[in-house]
């Protein structure tokens, strides 16, 4: 069994290269190390420590994990990983190189370099918010992005919507579903179509104009949102969609960079349904190439992404046995 460690406890070049690398580990990547160890691969889980879902308090739709910490989940998921053999080392991938002839090669910010074979990104999404006083401060709290995550903690409370788009008249709607006490904040940056007009009344959302100053908080709780020059609207939890940046600036040598989503609600980066992105060798899964991806579904994208790659490794050895099988034959007595 391989245990986690960080990077001061791993040599700092590896002579053997891993079968398959992992930057990134959270529900994609643990899963996929998972499944590679149990497919008896060699298996490096390269992570910075960060994990996207950090400030919230429980995971939710995972079937059998619901409400468990996001630290926790990963916990678990590391031992299991451990326990086929995987090594999970903290460090963060600041550079790759490479490709699927020769392997590739991670470099840490500590100048250490481990090497794979193959290479599968999970590094995940930051998410940026706007800049409004106490957002932050309340992310992952009673800030809230998505109902089918969190809308179940918030349920019957007053919940405001934050305008940031023409997104945000779909998440006063949607909202409403877990609470009929819903306010939509036009902040200034939500101009409502008649017929959206429509639809908010007749599910009885009311809807504030006037930009949004910063939220009030006391005693560890949210309260109220302030609008500048005007008055503050109670409120126990506010819902806001942020922009979110695919986590890439270390695989800039290998040509990967993010794309604008056809949503207009960040980057990410493109790969085929198998999880391969435009570099031979080179896999990503998970919030990287998935924003929409709740927990769970990442976690599923990583045992998936773990067996193509597997099978990509085996039909590389299956063509070297075969040649190597054939060049036995031609010079046998």
């Amino acid at each position: 069994m391989a245990a986690a460690t960080d990077h001061g406890g791993v040599s700092t070049e590896h002579d053997n290269a891993y079968d398959v690398l992992i930057i990134g580990g959270g529900a994609a990547g643990l899963s996929a190390a998972q499944m590679l160890g149990r497919s008896r691969r060699s298996v490096a889980v390269i992570d910075s420590g960060q994990p996207r879902n950090a400030p919230a308090q429980g995971v939710h739709g995972f079937l059998s994990r619901d409400g468990a910490s996001p630290a926790e989940l990963l916990r678990i998921g590391r031992a299991e990983a451990e326990h086929y053999g995987a090594l999970t080392v903290r460090g963060e991938a600041v550079a790759a190189a490479g490709n699927v002839a020769d392997g590739f090669a991670v470099t840490l910010r500590d100048g250490g370099v481990i090497r794979g074979r193959r290479l599968l990104i999970t590094t995940g999404l930051v998410d940026e918010l706007p800049e409004i006083a106490g957002l932050r401060e309340r992310w992952g709290k009673d800030v809230l992005h998505c109902p089918f995550c969190h809308g179940w903690e918030v349920q019957d409370q007053a919940i405001g919507i934050l305008g940031k788009g023409p997104w945000s008249v779909h998440q006063a709607l949607l909202f409403r579903q877990w609470s009929s006490n819903i306010t939509l904040f036009l902040n200034e940056l939500v101009q409502p179509a008649d017929d959206e007009l429509e639809q908010l009344a007749a599910r009885g959302i009311k809807v504030v104009g006037g930009a949004v100053e910063s939220l009030r908080i006391e005693q560890d709780r949210l309260r109220g949102v302030a609008l500048a020059g005007g008055p503050e609207i109670a409120v126990d939890a506010v819902v806001v969609g942020p922009q979110v940046q695919a986590r890439l600036d270390a695989f800039a040598g290998l040509a990967l960079s993010s794309v604008p989503h056809p949503m207009g609600v960040g980057d990410y980066l493109e790969t085929d349904a198998d999880g391969a992105t435009a570099v031979p060798g080179v896999w990503a899964a998970g919030n990287v190439t998935d924003m929409r991806a709740q927990v769970l579904a990442s976690a599923a994208a990583g045992a998936w992404t773990a067996v193509v790659i597997n099978n990509h490794l085996m039909a590389e050895e299956l063509a070297a046995d075969v040649a190597s099988y054939r060049e036995s034959l031609s010079v046998a007595p």
